[in-house]
């Protein structure tokens, strides 16, 4: 693997943004053909794996803040990707992937696959492998650590 391009950014948020922007643009691209933006594929993927679950706890499993998601799946509801239902407290939404939402979900599967195996070939199968420990890693860290001051 070549060394990078970019300049190296002191902040590990920094880097861990431009990686992550780099990334979104990428898998976007190949999955926009289906009409589908690789945020909204997240969520149909997070909700393929809990089954249903609350918008709270979706928004803690993919660390998003609640406007944004709120926006998101909005968007996703009016197209009939997702379901959703009052909790038992009335303040609460519960959320499930719906029959059309599968139907997508398996569509862009095997692209995204696609994309993910070029990531994987490009990187090798440590740093793939180094690549989601280290993520996963910073995200909890990141999570658990709540107030950084």
């Amino acid at each position: 693997m070549n060394e990078s391009r970019l300049p190296s950014l002191p902040c590990l948020c920094a880097s861990f943004r431009r990686a992550a922007r780099a990334l979104t643009q990428r898998y976007d691209a190949a999955i926009r053909p289906l009409g589908l933006r690789v945020t909204q594929f997240t969520i149909l993927q997070a909700l393929s794996l809990t089954g249903e679950v609350s918008q709270g706890k979706l928004g803690e499993i993919l660390a998003l803040d609640s406007t944004t998601l709120t926006r998101t799946l909005d968007h996703m509801r009016r197209a009939g990707w997702i379901s959703r239902r009052r909790g038992e407290d009335r303040r609460e939404w519960r959320l499930r992937l719906s029959a059309s939402g599968r139907n997508q979900l398996d569509r862009a599967l095997p692209t995204w696959k696609e994309a993910q195996l070029h990531m994987a070939g490009r990187l090798g199968d440590k740093l793939w492998q180094d690549a989601f420990h280290l993520t996963g890693k910073v995200a909890d860290l990141a999570v658990a650590s709540g107030d950084l001051s």
